[in-house]
């Protein structure tokens, strides 16, 4: 008989404003938060405070290059092995790291969510379970426009040139 795991690596993938968020509390409302802990690919945007603030609306955050993955990825094998992280909270609104931090693990499932979590193979490889949620495009962009411009300071003009 094999031994069971000890953690396992739930990954939610999805376009903008597919639904993983809500996927990823469900799974942490039925199992519990004791036991489970979410990671949002979101939180390791790099921290762009040191630049042009008027040019950011240009910067595609919907790009691989725009999350620091070393550190994502990093952070979950720490989980995975059992370990406690410190995740720097990120502003959606400065499109910085804060000086706040959130002390995670260790927890017996980590769900990963993000749009680009599956394109990345390391992450991939650790993951135990995957899954892609599918959303019609209207209702997307209907969830996105109202997310960002009620939590995270944008302009329907600025969500729909970065949607697009």
């Amino acid at each position: 008989m094999t031994p069971s795991k000890e953690r396992i690596l739930i990954g939610i993938a999805g376009g903008t404003g597919s639904g993983k968020t809500t996927a990823a509390r469900n799974i942490l409302d039925g199992i519990g938060s004791e036991d489970v802990c979410i990671l949002k690919q979101d939180s390791y945007y790099y921290d762009l405070s040191t630049h042009q603030q008027e040019n950011l609306h240009l910067h595609n955050f919907d790009h691989p290059d725009a999350i620091e993955w070393d550190l994502l990825v990093s952070h979950l094998k720490t989980l995975l092995g059992g370990g406690v992280i410190q995740q720097q909270v990120y502003d959606y609104k400065t499109h910085a790291r804060t000086d706040e931090y959130l002390t995670l693990g260790p927890h017996s499932v980590i769900v990963l969510e993000g749009i680009l979590i599956l394109n990345h193979k390391d992450l991939r490889d650790l993951m135990d379970i995957k899954i892609y949620v599918d959303t019609a495009d209207d209702i997307r962009l209907m969830r996105r426009l109202k997310r960002d411009v009620q939590e995270r300071a944008r302009t329907m003009e600025m969500v729909l040139a970065q949607y697009e």
